[in-house]
């Protein structure tokens, strides 16, 4: 695993720098194969990320080859508030599609909702995975995405890999339920096995209340279960860190750091 720090001075930068290595990356994935697949993340700053998507990058490139798919999402119907679907369609999909092309629309995989049984919901999304995503060799157990977008939580959850929660210590599924008892309440999310298995992994992380967050992750200790986010290590791609000033530790990993 090779790693990249990204630090922009602002929030705003910050989504301009993700848009701009989104579409490279992109670019380059489409020149050796068909398809690019995206795992997205929610939350404020990835929401900025597909509004500028969709206000300046609609014709970048062929976005019918892009697949789209969630690394997480809420327990809750499409068009709940929660949502991380609802979210990415209003700030992305629906601009997209009212363009009338469809090369600017991307094919998209959401989460299948089933309040009373995300087990099955879960179990149904991991079927979606080993057949949608893309993989170069299909006697992998586990599929590669080519792209994966996380954002990270004060208490150093990603996806929705919560401190001392199940899923953490799941390693033969690609999607599970996860019940978070903090919030009484199920989240659908990706496994770290998918998660590690994707060619680029990137945290997008702004804000002055992520710098503890980013400080355990970065030095340890080294506690997975209370910190999940210390388990994102793409063993075979590259794990790149975009984040604005106010986020960044006073010390900082010495490998390849970028202004």
């Amino acid at each position: 695993m090779s790693t990249q720090i990204i630090i922009k001075p602002s929030q705003e930068e910050v989504t301009r720098a993700v848009a701009k290595w989104l579409i490279d990356s992109i670019r380059i994935v489409l020149q050796g194969q068909s398809t690019c697949s995206i795992a997205l993340s929610g939350g404020t700053t990835p929401k900025r990320l597909y509004a500028t998507l969709a206000e300046t990058e609609l014709h970048s490139l062929d976005w019918s080859r892009v697949q789209l798919f969630w690394g997480d999402e809420r327990n809750v119907d499409a068009d709940h508030p929660e949502s991380n679907f609802r979210m990415v369609k209003e700030a992305w999909l629906d601009p997209a599609q009212a363009v009338g092309d469809p090369s600017c629309v991307p094919k998209f995989f959401p989460v299948p909702i089933l309040p009373s049984q995300p087990e099955i919901a879960a179990r149904v999304y991991s079927e979606t995975l080993r057949k949608e995503v893309h993989t170069e060799d299909p006697s992998e157990s586990v599929p590669s995405l080519d792209i994966v977008l996380l954002g990270l939580g004060d208490d150093c959850h990603t996806a929705s890999l919560f401190p001392e929660t199940s899923a953490l210590e799941v390693d033969d599924q690609l999607f599970v339920s996860n019940y978070v008892p903090k919030m009484d309440s199920y989240r659908l999310t990706m496994t770290f096995s998918m998660l590690n298995a994707a060619k680029q992994v990137a945290f997008i992380v702004c804000g002055a209340s992520k710098q503890a967050a980013v400080e355990v992750v970065w030095h340890g200790p080294k506690q997975t279960r209370l910190y999940p986010a210390q388990q994102i290590q793409p063993e075979q791609g590259l794990l790149l860190w975009f984040l604005d000033t106010a986020a960044v530790p006073e010390h900082r990993p010495g490998d390849q750091a970028a202004r």
